[in-house]
């Protein structure tokens, strides 16, 4: 089980970073999906890609139960919790990839990688495509640690984790969810760029 979840672990510190970006950047996923921009699959194609990344157990059972839901086929979503591309939609491919690259550079891309998401989509519906991204990277790294601690409880704890991070985790998002959100409203009304790649 641990090779397929757990890939990553996430800090208490990255996770305030991520959860800051996320409420930051999830508004223009949900405008990009009112404006049909961002169908449905779409997102939990993103979802379950940047989840194959990260290896969060339960954001895998969470949207592999939403994209049945919604009407994919079981090939498709282990295909892409499998990461592989083969049968995405072509004009989704560039997506899906950025979205894999996002994750597996910790929510740190290249320039390049981001200009050429905007290049293929236009401005507008690049946003949606990272607040996608950017609302299951809050996801993934709260979920690893919460699932860590589930595993514990079954007297299964997971190498890569310890008790006093995954209590730190939990714990954190009682702090961090009305700092962040507050950080990202300062940040809106200063015009901090919404992305910033190195």
């Amino acid at each position: 089980m641990e090779q397929k979840f757990y890939k990553k672990i996430y800090s208490v510190q990255e996770f305030y970073v991520i959860l800051y970006k996320g409420l930051r950047t999830i508004k223009y996923m949900i405008k990009s999906k009112k404006s049909k921009e961002l169908t449905p699959d779409f997102i939990e194609r993103i979802m379950l890609a940047v989840t194959e990344v990260n290896g969060c157990e339960v954001c895998t059972y969470g949207h592999t139960k939403m994209a049945l839901e919604q009407g994919m086929s079981n090939e498709e979503v282990q295909m892409l919790l499998s990461g592989i591309t083969d049968g995405i939609p072509n004009e989704e491919v560039k997506a899906i990839l950025f979205a894999q690259h996002y994750a597996d550079s910790r929510g740190n891309p290249t320039v390049d990688s981001w200009k050429r998401i905007v290049e293929a989509y236009g401005t507008t519906k690049a946003l949606g495509i990272l607040g996608a991204i950017r609302a299951i990277m809050i996801g993934n790294a709260y979920g690893i640690a919460l699932s860590a601690f589930r595993s514990r409880l079954r007297g299964k704890p997971i190498q890569k984790s310890n008790l006093l991070y995954e209590i730190s985790m939990i714990l954190s998002i009682m702090v961090f969810l009305p700092v962040a959100f507050i950080h990202g409203l300062i940040s809106d009304i200063l015009r901090i760029p919404i992305i910033r790649v190195e």
